[in-house]
């Protein structure tokens, strides 16, 4: 059995959401997909909420480019898009090696982009089936560089830039590759089982520790390498995703809601909402 803290005292940052997903601390601001709202949203320093864009298929995982330009996984068209200057275009097409929507995603330094998919029905209650993670490179040329993965969702990279973990959500554990210098990965290894949780979003801090969103436990958990698990926060409703940020990397974003596969349901009751904790160790490598 695991012996952890439990860490207590959330303070709300937003509520009236649809469905809050794929946070991102970036330039002093916490940026998110309201996926089921179909908007790309941030918070700004004074706690204000602001929408930024439409993203009609659902807006999932977020990242940035080299020179700045924002990447957004647009899920039901399996589709990568890219802001410029306002304008979204297209980055990548990734119909041919997505077998379903896309989902949760993470940029290295160099612009790199790994995207998960679903592989297999949800929505219409398919069994679970394995899938892969598509590279996409900066000038929008995709390939997979891994297969054999239950659900790949939330993704880290460590600060040394070599080494990728990605929760899959219905394999319950977090699985590490080796980045190779072509953003290829090798060596997949198990990096954490986590009997009876379901990682979805997930971010890294500075101690090699992994915050871990699992929605059906309603709860965000750090973790260890090897499963270990040290800290556990209870949500008020589904956790759905967490990213550290504030200042000084120290303030912990949970990202709730209730998974629906009824969006105009959800868009309804508007139950999703962010609130965020402080924790002892910050934030680390990407995103």
């Amino acid at each position: 059995m695991d012996t952890h803290a439990t860490i207590t005292g959330l303070q709300p940052v937003a509520e009236g959401l649809v469905f809050p997903e794929g946070p991102r601390w970036h330039d002093g601001e916490l940026w998110f997909s309201d996926m089921l709202g179909g908007v790309v949203m941030r918070v700004a320093q004074d706690g204000t909420v602001h929408k930024e864009f439409d993203i009609a298929a659902q807006p999932s995982g977020l990242g940035w480019l080299p020179d700045g330009r924002l990447l957004v996984v647009s899920m039901r068209d399996r589709r990568l898009l890219r802001v410029e200057r306002g304008h979204i275009a297209v980055h990548a097409d990734l119909s041919r090696l997505a077998p379903q929507q896309n989902n949760d995603m993470v940029v290295d330094q160099l612009g790199r982009a790994y995207v998960g998919n679903f592989g297999f029905d949800l929505p219409g209650r398919a069994s679970p089936a394995p899938t892969c993670l598509v590279l996409v490179t900066p000038d929008g040329a995709a390939r997979v560089v891994a297969d054999g993965l239950l659900f790949p969702n939330g993704s880290v990279i460590t600060p040394d830039g070599t080494t990728l973990i990605v929760g899959e959500t219905f394999g319950a554990r977090l699985t590490a590759f080796t980045i190779a210098a072509d953003g290829s990965l090798h060596s997949r290894r198990t990096w954490a089982d986590l009997p009876g949780k379901a990682p979805d979003g997930i971010c890294l801090d500075a101690e090699g520790a992994v915050w871990v969103a699992s929605p059906p436990t309603h709860e965000v958990v750090r973790v260890r390498q090897g499963g270990a698990i040290t800290h556990r926060i209870e949500t008020v409703s589904q956790a759905i995703a967490c990213m550290l940020g504030g200042v000084d990397g120290r303030d912990l974003f949970l990202l709730e809601g209730y998974v629906s596969f009824d969006p105009e349901k959800a868009r309804r009751y508007r139950s999703g909402r962010i609130d965020k904790v402080r924790v002892d160790v910050p934030h680390a490598g990407l995103p």
